[in-house]
């Protein structure tokens, strides 16, 4: 009975087919027409179908949830918690295997949260969180999302919103449907990076949208183990400001100096390889991954009639939560 008076609420703001009485998931669309898109949505699918057998991955998702309140301003998961009891449908845009949607659920258990993913993940993320009678699950766009207008309470686009086909349609999508006056919209968006870096990672997404899964994966090991090896040398170093390529100066430790401004080599051994191989793999394997500058973001708010709530910025990214008023809830 719970499932079915949450499907009743989806009926409420969906105009896409429903899952069937008793379930949690629906395809609505699980393919796309642009090569782009295609190629990213395949990329995921494989990238999430090997890291769901991982047993690193409870340590990341705990990582997520703790970098999630910094990058939108909730002070504690008791907050958050308290904020989302007040919104009735909440939207996870490109919810992967659907952690954080079912983190959501689980703090807000009288609301409705949906989860959608382009790739293949989707599927998986039903079956991995069935027991929460308030989530559900849907497999298509949400740069079309089939959500009526003003009909969303919450919407968060963690983490996503640079691999769609055009971020910015895809940005006015998710305002669309965010209710006006008490619902808000969080975003997050890659920063961009010094400019050797960005060359090279253009390089790369080129050469990578050529290659087989199997090429992919091997060659975010060898990254993995570059980055490994740099970080054991414990070489820390005074680095001059070089703004014509984008270079801040400072002191470094020779790991974090090449992969802020030069290539991307992550390791983190508090997170483990084989989280360390699906960063790298996640960086260079999807075609989309646009990068954005503050001033990008700013005008994207701006554009589609927002109001800030809250704005974070640091070397890797740029988030906030947005209002589509004056009004702040």
């Amino acid at each position: 009975m719970m499932r079915e008076r949450f499907l009743s609420l989806l009926e409420d703001v969906y105009e896409g087919e429903l899952p069937p009485a008793g379930e949690n998931f629906v395809q609505w669309n699980g393919r796309s027409a642009l090569t782009g898109q295609e190629q990213t949505n395949k990329a995921f699918s494989d990238k999430w179908a090997v890291y769901d057998k991982s047993p690193e991955k409870e340590r990341l998702y705990r990582m997520q949830r703790e970098w999630y309140l910094r990058l939108y301003g909730f002070r504690s998961e008791e907050e958050l918690r308290q904020f989302l009891e007040t919104k009735k449908v909440i939207f996870d845009a490109g919810c992967g295997l659907g952690y954080k949607a079912a983190w959501f659920a689980e703090l807000a258990p009288d609301s409705l949260v949906i989860g959608m993913d382009f790739s293949d993940a989707a599927l998986q993320a039903s079956k991995n969180y069935r027991s929460l009678s308030n989530l559900l699950f849907i497999q298509g766009d949400i740069a079309q999302t089939h959500f009526y207008d003003n009909s969303i309470d919450y919407v968060s686009c963690d983490q996503v919103i640079m691999h769609t086909q055009d971020p910015d349609r895809t940005f006015a999508e998710l305002s669309r449907v965010t209710r006006r006056n008490a619902g808000q919209f969080a975003c997050y968006f890659y920063a961009k990076k010094a400019l050797p870096r960005e060359l090279l990672d253009e390089h790369f997404r080129a050469r990578c949208a050529t290659m087989s899964a199997e090429e992919l994966w091997q060659m975010s090991q060898q990254l993995t183990e570059l980055g490994k090896r740099l970080s054991d040398l414990r070489v820390n170093f005074e680095a001059p400001d070089i703004p014509a390529l984008g270079i801040k100066g400072g002191h470094y430790d020779l790991q974090r100096f090449l992969y802020w401004n030069f290539i991307k080599c992550f390791w983190n051994a508090d997170l483990g390889r084989e989280t360390s191989v699906v960063t790298n793999y996640d960086w260079y394997s999807p075609s989309n991954a646009r990068r954005f500058s503050e001033e990008e973001v700013v005008a994207l708010i701006k554009n589609n009639g927002l109001t800030l709530v809250h704005f974070h910025k640091e070397e890797a990214c740029y988030s906030g939560r947005f209002v589509r008023s004056n009004a702040v809830s």
